[in-house]
């Protein structure tokens, strides 16, 4: 059940999230989504657009711990997960941790890295634990990827495979401000605004780590009908059907779609689904596990375009 407490929670958090970032509400909100569900986002947006700043504000909104991982072509899947490395004085090996053990991990141009590096987060994201020669580390909970990729600059990257992307619960699109915003950015900077010191903008943490599964457990009782769930399968099913997709989305998609509905819905005080929590995030959790034919491609569409197709071809359950 969906009790007041919850409703001030969120409020609180939003508000928190006002003291850093401006004209990020949707992302900010999608971001509450991912990490209240226990899923992983991906940011695309050209640089500057306030990509690694969302990420801090999200950690410090419940006290996480945060890291950074600066993806090159040249970084090495031990300098993610860590190494085993022999102490001559003690005659043992030891575990020297990479930064993955973290709680809120900013994996920043993750497509700048070769395909050998990204599937190092691949167990991580999926499973919550690494393996290093053989030595499986669990990693601390929560464990959240936030990871950034520019969608201009191609040069120098590697397209993400597809099982990691499948692997992102969201793929968030950053833009820019709209100029009543950006003016306010300004005057915030003008102001002495530093983004590199966040506790100096009064950004407290709204709760802890420690009590998400009690966040968790209230937002399982949100009840989803029959309806919902066929409306779900419908959606998911049409993509696969689309002729202007080539790959449609999977079943862990399918379920994504499910569990990001239920949390929505307790971000708005409901107790239960409605297919308008549904149809807001099928663009965000399907985007990146679908893709256009080239005939579609040609005729200007993108994926968010191909799903309001299908949206409106779909029967909404009452």
């Amino acid at each position: 059940m969906i009790d007041n407490s919850f409703s001030t929670l969120i409020t609180t958090m939003r508000e928190q999230a006002a003291r850093v970032l401006v004209g990020q509400d949707d992302a900010i909100e999608h971001l509450i989504i991912a990490l209240l569900t226990g899923g992983h986002v991906l940011l695309e947006g050209v640089p500057g657009t306030a990509k690694t700043l969302l990420a801090k504000t999200l950690a410090g909104l419940i006290d996480a711990e945060y890291g950074r991982i600066q993806f090159t072509p040249d970084l090495m899947p031990s300098d993610v997960v860590g190494t085993i490395v022999y102490d001559i004085q003690t005659s043992r090996f030891n575990l020297k941790r990479g930064p993955i053990f973290t709680q809120i991990l900013l994996a920043d141009e993750i497509n700048r890295a070769p395909a050998k590096t990204q599937a190092a987060l691949l167990e991580a994201m999926e499973e919550r634990q690494v393996t290093i020669e053989g030595s499986t580390q669990p990693l601390a909970q929560p464990f959240m990827v936030i990871a950034t990729q520019n969608p201009v600059e191609m040069d120098g990257t590697y397209p993400l495979p597809e099982a990691q992307l499948d692997r992102f619960l969201f793929k968030i699109k950053i833009g820019y401000l709209p100029v009543e915003q950006e003016i306010e950015v300004l005057r915030r900077y003008h102001h002495g605004f530093d983004a590199h010191n966040l506790a100096a903008t009064g950004l407290q943490p709204v709760f802890h780590p420690r009590e998400l599964n009690d966040i968790r457990a209230m937002i399982q009782a949100v009840r989803v009908e029959d309806g919902i769930l066929n409306y779900i399968a419908a959606v998911i099913n049409a993509t696969r059907k689309s002729p202007d997709l080539a790959l449609g989305a999977s079943t862990r998609a399918s379920v994504a779609l499910l569990l990001t509905s239920k949390t929505r819905a307790a971000l708005y005080g409901r107790n239960y689904v409605s297919p308008d929590d549904v149809k807001a995030l099928v663009p965000h959790t399907l985007r990146h596990r679908v893709y256009l034919r080239p005939e579609a491609e040609i005729e200007g569409l993108d994926p968010d375009a191909v799903f309001r197709r299908l949206l409106a071809q779909i029967e909404v359950p009452r």
